[in-house]
């Protein structure tokens, strides 16, 4: 039988941890004056006490390490625990949500989907709105890790090819793994750091500066204001679209570059690939909108730029409304929400590395129809790719599109109409946020939705975020039996 003992060891230290991070919205609370402040103090209480009951009831199991069935039943137990307790705030705050919906936005703000039930942001205590942006910090760098350390080792989605690359091929110049989380800790914080510098720099308050860098680093999306990034249109939406793209980036590729290997970021073909189609789509989309709509060319880049690289980003603010720009801008949305960024960034869905392996397969398949006697192999970054990673890859793709099918029913199940079932499970399963329509879409929230609708949702924000198969290995039997 298992030894949970480390399983909720760590997970009494991690919820504990989130109980001490209550501790700063409740010093925003009571700079603000409102008298707020006392939820946050019982909720890190609560949460504290939880969390570190839990640590030492398990301290006593802690060996050497974790094996693979652990690790798996960790990976998902974190992100299944934690927002039980994030949403506490929400149930006890001004807020008064109930347990759904509050336990709706904690898992959308730890898994960085961005997706929100709740309305009248513009009139919530600080405290309120300073712990949704620490939410989708906390989930950004945690995903992070979990990407780095975790998903290559278990072998989920292919992602074993950047196992050598993270910690192997890096031992040279860092031979600790923990020292390479380190570092890409110190480049999370120094970013978002300079991300509310320039925020502040183009006018926003230190306030509004400071929860959008822990959302825009994050590629969370969550905002202070119903409108969403639209209260900062102008100037403020070139610095996020910067900001966006180099949070889609691989953070191991910062590291390096702060190891004095300046050419690391521009020799990765995913980089490449991900900045050539951020660029050929804000073309077409600045083409479109000049052409259909009167929209001065500045307008119309900027527009594209920040809506484009925000949904491919996974983050989901919004400036505009864009379900007003007709059905092409609506599909293209649709589509590039299931690109996603890099691999090892804070960007979610597919992921650009899956869909160049993909292709790379089709190319060789093509090949060796052509030339029955050939020997091809598939190759990433000039290297062969493995069977392994291949199926690994595959499977993937396969269990996405079963999963979004599936979710999509399930939620027309419910109630809900097709635009609506559709675009809210690929932006749950993609954790891009805003979904399409009227009611999910950029100009609403889901608020509206039925109990059963939200769960489902919440369902696929946790399966999307930690790569389908993370959380699928628990539900096998084999999984259960060793």
């Amino acid at each position: 039988m298992m030894d949970l003992r480390p399983v909720g060891y760590v997970i009494g230290l991690l919820v504990a941890i989130l109980g001490a991070t209550m501790l700063l919205p409740m010093l925003a609370d009571m700079i603000e004056g409102r008298g707020e402040w006392h939820v946050f103090l019982e909720s890190a209480i609560i949460t504290v006490l939880t969390g570190t009951v839990l640590a030492m009831s398990c301290s006593n199991g802690v060996g050497e390490g974790l094996t693979i069935r652990q690790t798996f039943l960790l990976t998902t137990g974190v992100w299944v625990a934690l927002p039980v307790f994030g949403a506490i705030p929400f149930l006890f705050g001004e807020t008064e949500l109930r347990f759904v919906d509050a336990y709706f936005e904690a898992m959308s703000g730890l898994t960085t989907t961005g997706s929100t039930v709740i309305s009248g942001l513009d009139a919530l205590p600080q405290g309120l709105l300073l712990w949704r942006g620490i939410l989708q910090w906390l989930g950004g760098i945690g995903i992070i890790v979990v990407a780095m350390v975790f998903l290559p080792e278990l072998r989920v989605g292919g992602m074993q090819i950047f196992r050598s690359e993270g910690f192997e091929t890096m031992g040279k110049i860092l031979p600790r793994a923990q020292e390479i989380a380190g570092q890409i800790s110190l480049i999370y914080v120094f970013l978002t750091f300079v991300c509310a510098l320039v925020y502040a720099g183009f006018g926003m308050s230190f306030f509004d500066a400071l929860v959008h860098a822990l959302t825009t680093i994050s590629t969370g999306g969550f905002s202070n204001y119903d409108a969403s990034f639209g209260t900062f249109s102008g100037p403020a939406e070139y610095a996020a679209s910067v900001f966006m793209i180099m949070a889609a980036l691989p953070f191991v590729r910062y590291v390096q570059l702060a190891n004095g290997h300046t050419g690391s970021l521009l020799r990765d073909s995913q980089i490449r690939a991900f900045l050539a189609t951020i660029l050929v789509l804000v073309v077409i989309m600045s083409i479109f909108l000049t052409s259909v709509f009167p929209h001065h060319w500045e307008q119309a880049f900027r527009e594209s730029l920040f809506n484009i690289t925000s949904i491919i980003s996974g983050t989901g603010y919004a400036s505009v409304d864009y379900m007003g720009w007709g059905s092409f801008p609506i599909m293209l949305f649709f589509l590039i929400g299931l690109i996603g960024g890099c691999a090892g960034s804070t960007a979610c869905s597919i992921k650009v590395f899956r869909y160049q392996l993909l292709f790379a397969s089709i190319k060789t398949q093509i090949r060796r129809i052509r030339s029955p006697h050939g020997v091809f192999m598939p190759l990433y970054d000039g290297r062969p790719v493995g069977r392994d990673v291949l199926t690994s890859v595959m499977s993937f793709f396969m269990f996405f599109v079963v999963t979004m099918g599936v979710l999509s029913w399930a939620l027309a199940l419910t109630g809900l109409d097709f635009i609506t079932s559709v675009s809210g499970a690929a932006t749950a399963l993609a954790n891009v946020g805003p979904g399409l329509g009227g009611q999910i879409g950029p100009a609403g929230n889901f608020a509206g939705l039925n109990d059963t609708a939200k769960w489902l949702l919440t369902l696929g924000m946790l399966v999307g975020r930690l790569e389908l198969l993370a959380v699928y290995a628990i539900f096998t039997v084999q999984f259960w039996r060793g």
